[in-house]
């Protein structure tokens, strides 16, 4: 796209509607073009087009010194975002501490999973549920090593990524331009990188671990379930494997923003409905099995995660108080269960009470 420059100086003599240019636009521009009329007119100076789209941006070329030249509008590579000027950039950032919260939701979803499915269908007679948690907290622990050493950069713990500003980084596909509504440029790239692709990479080696390793510790040790119920356990996580993969995919940026809440409400959920079934109506009940114990400091944990996530630990002295905050729905329900026993409804219903 060419734009002509308009001059400033005032007519030329003989030349009537001639206008003199300004004595630097030969400099600038180059040399200077003559009409028919012999009016001179200003060099053409190359003008790039607008680039449109909330995601598009121009690549950097090459670099010479300060100057930079850039190429098309379009998508920007793997790693790279647009800035400000609609230039895709590296990202050479550190995902902070939110970003590393998000993750690590993320990497518990299967083990906890795992571990639910493990435990319901071991059987209360089979020694063989500690060993399988075991193995897949393992599993886990290994996927998510090997997934931050395989991300750039490759051998390193550390990973760089871009900063998350607002919910649509997680959805560039939707921000793709039509700028004369017929023909679409596709910008299409993950401006949340690497939080998007890498919960995939991670789940992939969940999957890969747990098909080498589970299956042959299964048929080891657990001699105490039927031939049909050992492999349960297994089954179930090739069926919420790729439930988690489509959750991540459609909702991913759902979910880094509701996590922190999404782990509260499901902790303090799951505590209540635990310690109804098991009839736990007093501290006693709690003392009577171990189980239940590592069950109630389990959600504890989570909690605390909850808690964590939503402050960000900002503001340590503002912050770190609230953790108090963790055992109270437990001793909410313990000081509460006994004035909800249905039986007890149920009598004084009957008496007219």
């Amino acid at each position: 796209m060419r734009k002509w420059l308009g001059g400033a100086g005032g007519p030329v003599a003989g030349l009537p509607g001639c206008s003199t240019p300004p004595p630097c636009a030969a400099g600038r521009g180059g040399p200077e073009r003559r009409g028919n009329a012999g009016c001179a007119l200003p060099a053409a100076v190359d003008i790039q087009p607008a680039c449109l789209g909330l995601y598009c941006g121009r690549t950097v070329l090459s670099v010479n010194g300060s100057v930079e030249t850039y190429g098309d509008c379009g998508v920007c590579p793997r790693g790279q975002r647009t800035d400000d000027n609609k230039i895709c950039r590296e990202c050479m950032g550190s995902p902070d501490r939110y970003d590393w919260l998000y993750l690590g939701f993320m990497a518990m979803l299967p083990l906890v999973l795992h571990w639910f499915f493990i435990e319901w269908y071991s059987g209360k007679k089979s020694s063989s549920a500690l060993l399988q948690h075991v193995t897949a907290l393992f599993e886990c622990s290994v996927a998510a090593i090997v997934t931050l050493l395989v991300s750039d950069p490759v051998g390193s713990l550390h990973i760089r990524s871009c900063k998350v500003k607002k919910l649509s980084d997680w959805y560039t596909m939707l921000y793709n331009p039509s700028p004369d509504y017929i023909t679409t440029v596709h910008c299409t790239h993950e401006a949340v990188y690497p939080l998007y692709t890498i919960v995939f990479i991670y789940y992939a080696f969940c999957l890969v671990l747990m098909m080498l390793l589970r299956p042959l510790l299964v048929k080891k040790i657990a001699c105490g379930l039927g031939k049909s119920d050992r492999f349960k356990s297994i089954y179930a996580a090739l069926y919420f494997f790729p439930i988690l993969t489509v959750l991540q995919a459609v909702g991913g940026g759902l979910l880094y923003y509701a996590f922190p809440y999404i782990i509260l409400v499901l902790s303090l959920v799951t505590l209540a409905v635990y310690m109804s079934a098991s009839e736990v109506e007093s501290f006693k009940d709690l003392l009577v099995r171990k189980k239940r114990l590592v069950v109630l400091f389990s959600h504890w944990l989570l909690h605390a995660y909850g808690i964590i996530s939503i402050s960000k630990l900002d503001k340590l002295e503002q912050d770190l108080p609230l953790l108090a905050l963790v055992p109270a729905p437990a001793l909410f329900y313990l000081l509460t269960a006994k004035y909800t026993e249905p039986s007890r409804i149920l009598s004084e219903g009957g008496n007219g009470h």
